[in-house]
This record gives C-alpha cells, structure tokens and sequence, in this order.
C-alpha cells in the first residue's frame, strides 16, 4: 500500500478533506498474464493487481477487456458543512479540526451529560469546536451511555422535542442570536465522515461511515453559573440571555449551560468582570407549548427594568421575519415549532411594551406547583382561551391531517395507555425513564365560547365524528373562508385539571392567522393584570442538573 502526503483542501461545496494525488489511469490487456504472476493476495485486489502488472510483460490488446488501476477508496476524516457556513470565524474552526482529523488527532468524549458530544482539537491539541452527533442523543440508537431504547423521530427526554432534532435547534438559536447579542457561540450542521465516533454494536443497524453532527465553536471558560452564583453577573448579561431564552421557549437554561468567562485574564469575578455564555439549545423552540425552565427567573438581575439598548433591540424584531429565515435556512425544522417562536416573540414585544421586566415576562410562561399538582401558566391560559374563540376551518389541506391522524403525538410499541414503556431495550433505563419521562400529553380542549348551540367537542372527538350525519347540524357555512368551520368550544376546568399541551402544528393556516388575531387581543387584560399584581415575587426554586 502507498502513502501519499496528505493536507486538507477546501473545495468550492466548503467540504473539507484530506488531499490526495490522483493515480495515473492505466489501461493494460490481461491476455498474455501468467497464471503465476496472479497468484497474489486476493485480500487487496489493488494491490494485487498493480503488482501483477508491474512483474508481468504485459501487451496491449484491443480484442479483449481492459482494466483499470483505481484509486484507494477515500476513507480519511473530513468535515462537509451541511447548513450554516455563514461565520468566517467557524470556517476557519472547521479548517483547523478537519487538519488535525487528518493528523491522527482523535476527538475527545466528553464525559458529562447523557448524549454523546466530543471535543475536537488542532493540530496542537487546543479545544477548537464541540460536535454533538444527532444519533448519539439520549435515547438515539448510539448512544454512547446506555440511554437508548428509541428511533429517531420519537419523542426524546421532553416530549416536545424528537430525537434527531436537536442538532437544528442549536443552530437554530445561533441564526436568530442576531449581532450575537445573547452571545450564543457559531453553530452548524456538519457530516463528519471516517472519525471514531461511538456506535453500538447491539443496535442492528449498520454503521455509517459519516455522522450528521451539530458543530459548535469552543468557548474557553473560567467555569459554569452554578459554580460560580448570579452576584458576579451583570444585568445586562443576564438579560440577553433570557430575552434568546424566551423568544425560544428554551426548556432546559440551567445553570450549567451558561458559561463564564472572565473579560480579562487577571480580572476578578466581581460584577461587570465577567460574560455569560449560552449554550445547548437542542431544547428550544418545542412542537407545542411546554413547561419552560429558566435559572435566571429568581435571579435579581430579572427584577430590573430593561435598558434603552435592549428594549430597541426587541421592538426590532419581527416574529415573521424570524419564521422565514428558520423556513429558507433549516426547511427540516417543523412549522409547529416555527409557530411557538411566532407566539413567544409576540408575547415578549408586547410583555415589553407593557412595562413587565423579564422576571414577570418569565413566571408568566412557566407552569406553577401547589398542593401536589402542576397548573397551567398564564401563557397558556390565555392561549387555550384565544383557541376557544378560533373555529375550526375543514379545508382540503386541514382534512388531509384529521385523516391521516397526528404523527407527532403518538404511542411506542410496547408502550400503555398512561404512557409509560412496558419494556425497555437497556435494563439501565428502567428507573431513568420513570423519571424522565412526563406524562403523556393528550389534545386537550379549549375554553368555551359561550354559544348555547353549539356542542363541547375537543379535536380528538372531532377525529372521531367529523363524518356523523347527526353532526351536521354543527357546521356552518364561512363566507369568508368558503370552507366549513366548526366551534372548538369546551371547558377551560379542564385544563386546569389535567395534563395536556397546547398544540399549533395541527392548526390550518387560517386557524393560525385568526388564533393570533384573537390571542392580541386577549394579550393587554393578561399583561394588566400581571401588571397590577403587587407584593414581592416568589422565588422559583430549581435545579441545576446538567442533562
């Protein structure tokens, strides 16, 4: 076998490889080779061909078949960006980390959390980018600490974000971190082919030799929030995180995800002294509308008013531009999704013009807790009511999804009623998943409307008897739309009472366009009375584990 000198070279699809020199093509006639000369390792038919050809006198023939001496097989490490190639400065971690793949330089694991992430260096071995790869998620088929047991596409640790799906959300928050003024580090999708990445030999599904992965450049960092407390950080640090966080509905900004880094080396850790930086947002922008965590809500930093720069730089943004970068940029992110980053970053423009700081804006869309049981947010509440004045439209498109049912909210083989696995693959998980695992979110109904003739239907009874002739009574003529639409009336007790989800991905886009008209207009009485609500704030206590 022949070595070449190998270098990385970046080519005009930004795929970054190793180089290597082609081989002249030969083309010999195999008539006069001797039985002797092709007795030659048949293990590696090119090597032994090329030996065969360079011991053998060997003359060109035109009447019989001609072979070709082809090229090795290209199974050296490289880095193909996928989406996202926007920032020079990632560029250039890319150039750096696929040199030293090349090298021999393998990727480091990294230990803490329960997905699979790795830390690649240079060719001197400083950390240079983070990749995550999509099937090493908690609960994918590779992951590499036991947590597995799912497909991808399934629900993963929160019900609203599948698995395989996390990677486009990290890459997601850098994209709509605009100027980076959150500070979230550049992000991409990546293929990485021919690294050592983990794969368990017990799924029975083969081996590819390249991953998708989310790639994040590298932030040195002193330590992380929890290590260090909120006293040290400034309130303007503390709000442009939370005001990404929101526009996100992010549901896992502990304290571990939230990085320190001193502004100068000699500094101290007093306050102005250090930045935070936000990172994992492979939990953000959920399908429906879920319990939110944020480690800054009982922070005091989240009491204080915001600052002329940050409420400039929320009356500029604009949810509709938001959603077409995400459509033109990430196609394969869903348009549920796309929709709660409609929905929060309505609510926070609105919240902001209102006068609530970012402490009120936060309790608002988290879910409280008393007397043992968990109660809906004023976030939702005020969403259910705005759907309960929202009919539904039975277009050709919205009918198409009645039929085919919902994909996202389904059950596991093997999975009960109540939403918990009768078997899981690794015996390890058993007592994780009783855990982990929420409650199964049914589609639960919206407030009442008020009118007297009109029947308490929730969609999943809709499902059921959308074709009953004794329904038909139901359905009204819509001059407006020329479909047929039907009240989605039903009582709002419910919700308080059980578990459930606000669900948008179901809606038509007529349905869309009238809930937020109605929700805008539910919003000022909301935003009022948080507004008026004195006294001084209860601490939302939490944790910080590091998932």
């Amino acid at each position: 076998m022949k070595y070449y000198t190998m270098a990385v070279v970046v080519d005009q699809h930004r795929e970054f490889k190793p180089f290597c020199r082609s081989l002249r093509c030969r083309l010999q006639s195999y008539t006069h080779l001797e039985y002797s000369n092709c007795e030659i390792d048949q293990n590696d038919l090119v090597n032994s061909l090329r030996e065969a050809f360079e011991v053998a006198s060997i003359h060109r023939s035109f009447s019989t078949p001609c072979l070709s001496l082809v090229e090795e097989v290209d199974n050296k490490p490289r880095i193909k960006i996928v989406v996202g190639d926007g920032s020079t400065r990632l560029h250039g971690v890319i150039v750096e980390a696929a040199k030293a793949l090349a090298s021999g330089v393998d990727p480091v694991p990294v230990s803490s959390g329960l997905g699979g992430a790795y830390i690649l260096r240079n060719e001197n071995g400083v950390n240079v980018a983070v990749a995550k790869p999509i099937d090493e998620e908690p609960f994918a088929c590779n992951n590499p600490k036991g947590f597995v047991g799912r497909l991808v596409g399934q629900p993963g640790m929160r019900r609203s974000v599948r698995i395989g799906e996390t990677g486009i959300r990290e890459l997601a928050a850098y994209l709509l971190d605009y100027g980076g003024f959150a500070g979230v580090p550049p992000t991409a999708l990546v293929e990485i082919s021919h690294v050592g990445f983990h794969v368990n030999s017990s799924v029975g599904i083969s081996t590819a030799p390249c991953k998708i992965a989310s790639l994040q450049s590298f932030v040195e960092h002193d330590c992380d929030a929890g290590e260090l407390g909120p006293s040290s950080f400034s309130v303007a640090s503390v709000h442009r995180v939370g005001i990404l966080d929101i526009r996100l509905l992010n549901l896992d900004r502990h304290a571990g995800n939230l990085l320190v880094k001193k502004k100068q080396r000699h500094d101290n850790c007093n306050v102005g002294g250090v930045e935070l930086v936000p990172i994992d947002h492979g939990l953000c922008l959920p399908e429906w509308l879920d319990d939110p965590y944020f480690e800054w809500l009982h922070w005091p930093q989240a009491s204080v008013p915001f600052s002329e720069t940050e409420l400039e730089y929320i009356a500029n943004l604009d949810p509709f531009k938001d959603a077409e970068l995400l459509t033109t940029e990430l196609p394969a992110i869903r348009e549920a999704s796309i929709r709660i980053l409609i929905l929060c970053t309505i609510f926070l423009k609105k919240a902001v013009a209102f006068g609530l700081c970012l402490a009120d804006i936060g309790e608002m869309m988290t879910r409280g807790f008393g007397s043992g049981e968990e109660t809906l947010s004023a976030l939702e509440n005020l969403c259910a009511r705005a759907m309960g004045n929202v009919p539904i439209i039975i277009s050709g498109e919205h009918e198409t999804k009645l039929e085919n049912g919902d994909p996202e909210m389904f059950q596991f083989e093997g999975e009960s009623k109540d939403g918990h696995s009768k078997e899981v693959l690794d015996p390890q998980l058993q007592e994780t998943l009783e855990i982990l695992k929420p409650p199964k979110v049914p589609k639960f109904p919206c407030p009442t409307t008020g009118s007297k003739t009109t029947a308490r239907l929730s969609r999943t009874e809709i499902d059921k008897n959308r074709y009953n002739d004794d329904n038909n009574d139901m359905f009204l003529k819509s001059s407006n739309h020329g479909s047929l639409i039907k009240s989605k009336s039903f009582s709002v007790q419910n919700l308080q009472s059980e578990s459930g989800a606000i669900l948008f991905g179901e809606m038509s886009k007529e349905e869309w366009e009238l809930f937020l008209n109605s929700f805008e207009k539910l919003l000022p009485e909301a935003l009022e009375k948080t507004r008026c609500v004195g006294g001084p704030k209860l601490q939302r206590m939490g944790t910080s584990c590091k998932f």
